[in-house]
Parts: structure tokens; sequence; C-alpha cells
């Protein structure tokens, strides 16, 4: 069991929903990844991150799509890529689906 959390501190993570604006190929990472940017509105704006979503998802399954992400963990260096949020998904084993809203909404909503 997972040490519990107080509500203090679930208020302490923003997830917020993005739309996912480019896909790249990302080579110089350890397992096989991508590069994107996703848009989370005039608030926050676009925001880099690296995926390990290859195995579910082709690039253009991914380009367009709404996701959810953490926006305020700090910068994270993976290979020669600066990520700057974390993506949400379902993971089993090396397969991750990713978590999305059931319907279109506005880039930057909060998740609470």
């Amino acid at each position: 069991m997972k040490n519990n959390l107080s509500w203090k501190d679930f208020e302490k993570v923003d997830m917020r929903v993005g739309t996912v604006i480019d896909v790249t190929d990302f080579p110089e990472a350890h397992n096989p990844s991508y590069k994107l940017q996703i848009d989370f509105g005039e608030e926050i704006g676009v925001l880099k991150t690296s995926a390990q979503v290859t195995s579910l998802y082709k690039k253009e399954d991914i380009n367009g799509k709404q996701v959810i992400a953490v926006v305020n963990f700090p910068k994270k260096q993976i290979a020669n890529f600066m990520s700057e949020c974390l993506l949400i998904g379902a993971v089993d084993d090396k397969d991750v689906t990713l978590l999305e809203p059931g319907k279109k909404v506005k880039n930057g909503l909060r998740i609470s």
C-alpha cells in the first residue's frame, strides 16, 4: 500500500488538459520514445515532454490528441532533451495508455 496523501498534498499537483501540437522521434532516449509539444492554453503555453508510448501509438495517433499532464514538476533532463511536464497514463508493463478527457475541452483546464 502506498503512503496516504493529505488533501493539501494533492492540491499541490497541477494537472492540466493540453493538446499535442507536435510529435517527433526521440532516438537519443534510452527507451523508445517520442518528443512532444503540448499546448496548455494562454496561461501556461506550450510545454515539451518525452513519452515512452511507442508500443501503442504512432506519431499521427498522438498529434492533435488532448492529453492530461502534470505541469508543475521541476524540469528534467532526458538525454539531450529538457522535459517540462509529465504525461499521465495507465501503465501495463511497457505499454502506456495516455489518459485523455472523454470530450474535447478547453486547453489548460485543471484536473481536480
